[in-house]
């Protein structure tokens, strides 16, 4: 039986070295305001959007090069009936050398399309992944969620992101 965790990928030209320290400046690409540390096995951190969306995570697996796995251990998502519904999920960065270029594959495990907020949430990861993500690894600068920020416009920068995607 197919998987049906959310999982997007894309290649670059740049070593799994580059890639998998971009994907540890969480900063970098999510967002300006996550608190706790994001590198290391057993790092903790949250990222929060006020009044919207907030998420611990832990690093349960880092293979320098090759994956990093984040372990939600604690969720609120507002515009959904379960507030806690990314409780328990994992989020894996899984890393490829391609002979030239490196493979990122996203892999949101637990995000599925019975979850409700399936549609915002995976089209949430599809801009952060092959926008801001990809961004901070071949331009060394990425689109995080900026401190004051709120849902509206990222929403926006969502729906722009992803529309130029499917456009290309």
């Amino acid at each position: 039986m197919q998987s049906r965790d959310f999982t997007t990928s894309f290649t670059v030209d740049n070593t799994p070295e580059e890639v998998f320290a971009a994907i540890n400046d969480v900063r970098g690409w999510w967002s300006q305001e996550v608190v706790g540390e994001t590198t290391k096995l057993g790092d903790t951190f949250t990222f929060e959007v006020q009044g919207v969306h907030r998420t611990t995570q832990t690093l349960t697996e880092v293979v320098p090069g090759r994956k990093v796995v984040w372990h939600v251990t604690d969720s609120w998502i507002g515009f959904v009936d379960d507030k806690t519904e990314w409780d328990g999920t994992y989020i894996v960065f899984a890393v490829t050398d391609k002979g030239g270029s490196t493979e990122v594959r996203f892999t949101h495990v637990g995000l599925t399309p019975n979850v409700e907020c399936y549609h915002a949430c995976s089209g949430g990861w599809s801009a952060y992944m092959t926008g801001s993500l990809r961004d901070l690894i071949t331009t060394g600068k990425g689109d995080p969620h900026r401190a004051g920020g709120d849902f509206d416009s990222e929403t926006a920068k969502y729906e722009a992101v992803n529309k130029a995607a499917a456009t290309s």
